[in-house]
């Protein structure tokens, strides 16, 4: 955990556990609802969210769609390369990354690759021109290589809250 990250880090005791952990179940919950999972009054739950929703502990609330149903049948991994690893060239990319709204994550990696990114697609055409077509010519990029999902094994976004110390 970098310096700042520890910084940043706030102080949650077992009730903002509860709230959080609640909240990750189903961000729909009334605001009773929540008072009642977490054994505080209405009042006090709504004071707890807020000030947790203040310090960006909750970060938003958003409907989790079935990529799926919608016709999104292909995951792929890409692993990019940099042609050179100078400050404009990293900006460029990041740029680049930020405007292709099929990449949903996208991460600066240590290691082989410079980045990997995870793009839902279509189908395989889809990944073929966001390959070829987007990211290879890209004055940025050196080198591509994806991979395509077989199987999702498992999906989550809720992170390990019985791992934080209540304080």
């Amino acid at each position: 955990m970098h310096q700042m990250d520890k910084a940043r880090m706030i102080s949650v005791d077992a009730f903002d556990l509860r709230i959080l952990g609640a909240l990750q179940d189903d961000g729909r919950l009334t605001n009773q609802e929540l008072a009642e999972l977490a054994g505080l009054s209405a009042s006090q739950c709504s004071r707890r969210r807020m000030r947790l929703e203040e310090e960006k502990v909750i970060a938003g609330y958003h409907a989790d769609l079935s990529s799926e149903a919608l016709g999104f049948g292909v995951i792929a991994f890409i692993q990019v390369g940099l042609a050179t690893h100078s400050p404009d060239n990293s900006k460029r990319f990041r740029a680049l990354v930020n405007r292709i709204d099929e990449i949903q994550e996208a991460y600066s990696l240590t290691g082989d690759a410079d980045y990997v990114l995870k793009a839902v697609l279509r189908d395989l055409k889809g990944l073929s021109n966001l390959v070829n077509d987007v990211l290879m010519p890209h004055q940025s990029v050196a080198h591509v290589r994806s991979s395509i999902v077989l199987d999702r094994l498992k999906e989550s976004s809720k992170l390990p809250l019985k791992e934080l110390k209540a304080g």
